[in-house]
């Protein structure tokens, strides 16, 4: 399970770190072979290759009518390895789609990771903050 955010900087060929505590890990349970593909709400998704391999047959097996859909996650991802430091490439395809330029926010998500533009991520959160907890919340406990 990951978990926790890192503010991380994106080097001048758009590889970024993996923060130490996932590394071995990602080593571990995916011999540092990483997905990285879009997500609807303006983020990268990155997955270990085994938890991509689970998502990737979900995706193929929608119907027709989720096509584009199909399109925007299959058509998107790229196979990544991480090098002998613990870096990753993001393409410049993918930082494009996402609006990352240099600063970044790696936010643990369970099974995989969310990578956002810094800038964007803090502002949507921000704007989540002042709005109202979904009625989901309602009944949870804190």
């Amino acid at each position: 399970m990951f978990q926790g955010a890192s503010s991380l900087v994106l080097d001048s060929k758009g590889r970024m770190s993996i923060p130490t505590r996932h590394r071995d890990v990602l080593g571990a349970t995916a011999g540092g072979q990483l997905t990285l593909t879009r997500h609807p709400h303006g983020c990268l998704m990155v997955f270990p290759r085994p938890e991509w391999e689970k998502f990737r047959e979900r995706v193929a097996a929608l119907p027709m009518s989720a096509q584009w859909w199909k399109r925007i996650f299959l058509g998107n991802a790229m196979d990544v390895d991480m090098d002998g430091t613990g870096r990753v490439l993001v393409s410049p395809e993918l930082r494009g789609a996402a609006g990352i330029v240099k600063d970044i926010m790696l936010l643990g998500m369970g099974n995989h990771f969310e990578l956002w533009d810094k800038l964007t991520y803090d502002a949507l959160e921000a704007r989540a903050m002042a709005g109202e907890m979904p009625d989901i919340f309602k009944d949870f406990s804190f």
